[in-house]
């Protein structure tokens, strides 16, 4: 065991509480509950939630509460889930190594579609396997007035603990997370007809990849510096195919759905860690073009087969 994590473990491991309320004043009465708690034993506290929520949370925190709380939009910082973990949760836990940390953290609100839903419950569920560890106090308000059922029960098999502003309890569902989050691993929709194709292999390299997805953002009406995300993450999936597919080839396919440019590359790689992408890796490990591709785009789902393995990839069209 490293000295950091003798130091982790010595100031606990990680609570992972849902927040259930019904409406802005249970939302409040939670929230600032659990922030104040943490500002009382000088815990150093995130908050990233909706812009929406945020608003209410400004009104309610006095100013000296204020001045000692860090606020994120999440519809910004998360609005791709893939990126929470590494650049929301493990960046402020590692920003305060020294310290027991709180967040309130909700990636999940009512105007999330079904395509990002999945991406979201692997989320959470992965949140006690990236985090299990190290000093935390997570909390992950759901809205139970504007949320199905189905989303409800999902946060009882993903947190540990479940809360109301009044009380907390343990989960009589939570399961084990990395479980959980396959269990969300479902098959993608079909890809559309008309969509444009190429093939990935040693002699086409990354460059007609490049040339693809540029030709179809530029179509579309993205600009300059969202171009350069949108070739810089084909670049990155491609050369990903390249090394890592038995058969160094792939199919890149590319169309628009939703006001989104979508981006497919499908081969007979393998990705067994459920974290790629997810968090930093170290130098000398591999995953840094996948914690590129979740960093840059807006929504990233990946499924896994025996076969092989579709990384596809989402760019909100201006």
């Amino acid at each position: 065991m490293t000295a950091t994590a003798e130091k982790a473990g010595a100031l606990g491991t990680l609570e992972h509480d849902a927040l259930f309320y019904a409406d802005d004043e249970e939302y409040v009465a939670g929230v600032l509950g659990f922030v104040r708690e943490g500002l009382q034993r000088d815990e150093p506290v995130l908050v990233a939630v909706p812009g929406w929520n945020l608003d209410l949370l400004r009104a309610a925190l006095t100013s000296d509460e204020m001045a000692r709380v860090r606020l994120r939009d999440m519809t910004v910082a998360g609005r791709n889930p893939g990126r929470i973990i590494g650049t929301v949760l493990s960046a402020f836990v590692r920003e305060h190594a020294d310290r027991r940390v709180r967040v309130v953290s909700e990636p999940i609100w009512a105007e999330r579609t079904d395509e990002e839903y999945p991406a979201c419950t692997e989320h959470e569920a992965l949140i006690n396997v990236a985090l299990g560890g190290w000093p935390a106090c997570i909390q992950c308000p759901y809205d139970t007035t504007k949320l199905p059922t189905s989303v409800l029960t999902d946060a009882t098999r993903t947190h540990p603990t479940l809360a109301s502003p009044s009380e907390r309890w343990m989960s009589p569902t939570y399961a084990d997370p990395g479980a959980v989050a396959a269990s969300f691993d479902v098959p993608l929709s079909l890809t559309p007809s008309d969509a444009e194709c190429a093939v990935i292999g040693p002699v086409t390299g990354a460059r007609s990849a490049r040339l693809l997805v540029h030709d179809a953002g530029r179509t579309h009406g993205m600009d300059d510096d969202r171009l350069t995300d949108v070739r810089l993450v084909v670049q990155e999936l491609a050369v990903n195919t390249l090394t890592h597919s038995p058969t160094g080839r792939g199919v890149l396919e590319v169309w628009t759905a939703d006001n989104h440019l979508v981006l497919q590359i499908q081969d007979a790689g393998r990705i067994t860690d459920q974290l790629v992408g997810r968090r930093a890796p170290e130098p000398p490990h591999v995953g840094h073009g996948l914690f590129v591709v979740h960093q840059l785009a807006d929504l990233v789902r990946i499924h896994r087969e025996s076969t092989g393995t579709t990384v596809r990839v989402y760019f909100r069209l201006p």
